[in-house]
């Protein structure tokens, strides 16, 4: 995507680049993902990253004059009915952001799931090998396949037509379209005007199948197109929604290296995290060979996932107490490195990547945006 220059870079720059990074089609359907709050054409002159948007950061955001908070969770999660300044809900630093005139953008499982998030960033802490998805998911698409059924003699001038309006464009070819010989049938009522033969008998007309792949926001285009090209009085067509092919997905599966153990796996991500409040599920000192990592809390979805289900080791922020007593009588091990422990580190690489996307505009991780809990 093209670089904007530092003194025109607006929210809306921020968000296109967010949405690079970590597509909104990547989240889960119960997320709310992209931005939330803020006015795309505002200037953007910082971007302040935490993991949740909290008054002290809030504070720390408008003494920077950032212009942006990208919070990895979502402050607006459900829908609201009002915006309130003196709430105790997570509206109230909304109103207050929106206020100062500083935008939000949340990218939370779209994050989990792209190349180079969260749970790539934890993966690659573990040391992990053969890394995949341990649950891919579909995309919605953007395009549909058009498939109508033309006399031969007319092939080349509807498929000219559906061209024009937008269909049959593959990456830099155009006009393609694949094409199957057959035979089409019809019986004329009395109320038809039939192009193609005569009303009251059964026609056979030899045909040809076409299929051409359309952008969804051309569709209704190409199928204008389709009819006003077509030779017959009511033209058969077909539309088929394509997916793309799952390429990303709900966390991390992948190898260890060579004689690890919960233990020294926990030391090992103890330090890279910072964690104070990391636990261990399962015999410490077993040999693990293969891990499943998921940020945030994963629950028992890692074994119940085919990619996952043979893992000896699960990675991840916090574990329910009956997911606890279920991984050892599955005689399995876990790692628990804390909520918001295990989510905190692809704040630095995230920084990186955005800083190499805007060439001068300041990105910093916020000093305040710290975990709810404390020791004791």
């Amino acid at each position: 995507m093209p670089k904007p220059s530092r003194n025109k870079i607006t929210v809306g720059h921020v968000a296109d680049a967010m949405d690079h990074i970590a597509p909104p089609h990547l989240a889960q359907s119960w997320d709310n993902v992209g931005l939330l709050a803020g006015d795309p054409a505002a200037p953007c002159r910082s971007i302040l990253l935490c993991i949740d948007l909290t008054p002290p950061v809030l504070q720390e955001a408008a003494a920077a004059k950032c212009g942006l908070v990208l919070a990895y969770h979502p402050p607006l999660f459900r829908p609201v009915s009002r915006l309130r300044a003196d709430s105790a809900g997570a509206d109230a630093v909304v109103h207050r952001a929106i206020a100062a005139g500083i935008a939000i953008y949340s990218p939370h499982t779209a994050l989990d799931a792209a190349p180079g998030g969260t749970n790539d960033v934890m993966a690659d802490l573990c040391g992990l090998s053969d890394v995949e998805p341990f649950e891919y998911t579909t995309p919605a698409g953007t395009q549909s396949k058009v498939v109508t059924f033309v006399p031969a003699r007319d092939v080349d001038h509807v498929a000219a037509a559906m061209s024009a309006a937008g269909a049959g464009r593959i990456g830099d070819y155009v006009m393609c379209s694949y094409r199957i010989p057959g035979e089409g049938t019809f019986y004329g009522t009395e109320t038809t005007s039939p192009r193609v033969g005569r009303r009251g008998r059964l026609e056979k007309v030899p045909e040809v199948r076409i299929e051409m792949v359309a952008p969804n926001h051309r569709l209704p285009e190409v199928v204008d197109a389709l009819l006003r090209s077509h030779p017959y009085e009511e033209p058969a067509y077909d539309i088929y929604p394509l997916a793309p092919a799952p390429s990303f997905g709900i966390g991390r599966v992948g190898q260890l290296p060579s004689r690890t153990t919960p233990a020294t796996l926990a030391r090992k991500l103890k330090k890279a995290t910072g964690s104070r409040i990391g636990t261990i599920v399962g015999p410490s000192n077993a040999v693990v060979a293969r891990a499943a990592v998921c940020v945030g809390s994963a629950g028992m979805l890692p074994f119940e996932k085919t990619r996952s289900a043979d893992c000896d080791i699960i990675v991840t922020g916090e574990i329910r107490h009956h997911d606890a007593l279920m991984i050892l009588r599955m005689g399995k091990s876990a790692i628990a490195l804390g909520h918001w422990e295990s989510e905190r580190p692809v704040l630095a690489s995230l920084a990186e990547r955005l800083t190499r996307m805007m060439p001068g505009l300041p990105v910093r991780t916020s000093r305040d945006c710290r975990p709810p809990f404390e020791l004791i």
